[in-house]
């Protein structure tokens, strides 16, 4: 499935960077909550990769809306942006929730 097609469609996420963790190889502390989505595959191998935002405390899994994705330019590596049911943002607020991390990389958001 191609990562725009998530769009608009409920999606279970595990995280396996919650929030206030700090990344693995990096000096990095993941802000909002990060996982995966289970058995897909992205365009770098790994599997999908999501944002979750408005939820403000560490969790380990998490069903939610799509609501955009972020395609990194340099690399084949989508992010799906996660969402409750009752939520949005636009997209200079998915901008500024992803900054610490999607900085280092030419990006842009798909609706």
């Amino acid at each position: 499935m191609n990562s725009k097609d998530y769009i608009g469609k409920t999606v279970k996420v595990k995280i396996d960077r919650p929030l206030g963790s700090k990344h693995p190889n990096w000096d990095m502390i993941y802000t909002v909550n990060y996982g995966y989505v289970p058995n897909t595959v992205s365009g770098d191998g790994e599997e999908l990769d999501c944002y979750v935002l408005g939820v403000f405390e560490p969790i380990e899994k998490f069903e939610g809306k799509c609501i955009a994705v972020i395609r990194r330019i340099n690399e084949d590596d989508d992010k799906l942006i996660i969402v409750p049911e009752d939520k949005n943002y636009s997209n200079e607020q998915i901008k500024a929730l992803t900054e610490f991390q999607e900085r280092y990389f030419e990006s842009k958001i798909m609706r």
